[in-house]
């Protein structure tokens, strides 16, 4: 009897626990959904996209700006705007008035996968060295032209920058404020005043655009047309082994994702020289890791719209 009572006793007590207990439902992926964006057949919008709203942020003229400064407290990073095909050299002077050509400058561009310690101007700090600026090509391939270029000082708050063009007129010394919002603030030669382009650091997760891939052995900078991830705690890795449709939230340990902005990039395509066209590889597949450590897989499946025209990324998504 004793052991009957015993028995039942533990059947009451499991039975209580398991009332507390809550199921926890098996893991299921979101649907797949296809987007398209238009960047134009002149590539001339820079298109910045959420993942998990599966939205443009927000859009902009690449002609738009041309310098972008870091807006972190201890940042002093200056990039140029690559989609222009432009390029920085330092003069190796202090004097101002002195530099009047773009002759003997020796050209460098901002690195494609990102690094902050391999940009194009490098560190100015303390130097008062100018520095040429050509800001590259605009939307109908014409040379915009050059900007000599001093960066006087940076704190925590603000830059200081002057600049002028290279026969010394136009002539201005302004504040460029940082925004912690923004990884960078952009400024624009055009209008000699900073200008709103890059959205708010947690609103997007990557960036259709043009950029300045540098191939070596000779080195050759080349415009390429492709997808940029934020630099904001976002990373992505390539899988070419398995097919979109088997990759899972259970493939993430077997992965090593990588911080370089350009590893989605531009070669998810083809180009052909004897028919003109290009041609998607599906077969690439990305996964992304956003800044929220959410994971989403996208593949690219066309590059035209539907009335033939390029510059139209086509693409499935998927939350893993």
């Amino acid at each position: 009897m004793k052991n009957k009572l015993i028995i039942i006793f533990y059947s009451i007590l499991l039975s209580s626990c398991l009332k507390e207990e809550i199921a926890i439902p098996p893991h299921v992926q979101g649907d797949v959904i296809s987007n398209q964006v238009e960047m134009g057949t002149d590539y001339g919008q820079q298109i910045y996209f959420d993942l998990e709203s599966n939205s443009v942020v927000k859009t902009n003229v690449k002609t738009d700006w041309d310098l972008s400064f870091e807006c972190s407290d201890d940042g002093w990073h200056i990039l140029l705007n690559t989609s222009l095909g432009g390029a920085a050299a330092n003069m190796n002077t202090t004097d101002f008035a002195s530099v009047v050509s773009e002759n003997n400058a020796n050209w460098n561009w901002d690195h494609q996968k990102g690094y902050l310690d391999s940009t194009a101007i490098g560190d100015y700090r303390g130097s008062n060295n100018v520095y040429i600026i050509d800001r590259g090509y605009d939307l109908a391939g014409n040379q915009i032209g050059y900007k000599k270029v001093v960066f006087n000082q940076v704190n925590n708050q603000s830059y200081e920058i002057r600049f002028a063009d290279l026969d010394g007129s136009n002539e201005n010394t302004i504040i460029i404020d940082k925004d912690i919002n923004v990884n960078f603030i952009a400024f624009s030669f055009d209008s000699n005043s900073t200008v709103e382009i890059e959205p708010n650091k947690e609103d997007w997760d990557i960036l259709f655009t043009q950029y300045i891939h540098v191939f070596s052995n000779p080195t050759t900078p080349y415009l390429v047309t492709g997808v940029l991830l934020n630099r904001y705690n976002t990373s992505s890795v390539m899988d070419t082994l398995s097919t979109f449709e088997e990759i899972t939230i259970d493939n993430i340990p077997n992965y090593t994702f990588s911080t370089d902005l350009n590893t989605i990039g531009y070669d998810w395509k083809t180009y052909s020289f004897s028919n003109g066209n290009f041609t998607v590889l599906p077969e690439k597949n990305y996964i992304i890791k956003t800044q929220i450590e959410a994971y989403y897989k996208i593949h690219f499946i066309d590059y035209y719209n539907n009335i033939g025209e390029k510059g139209a990324p086509m693409f499935e998504l998927q939350d893993l």
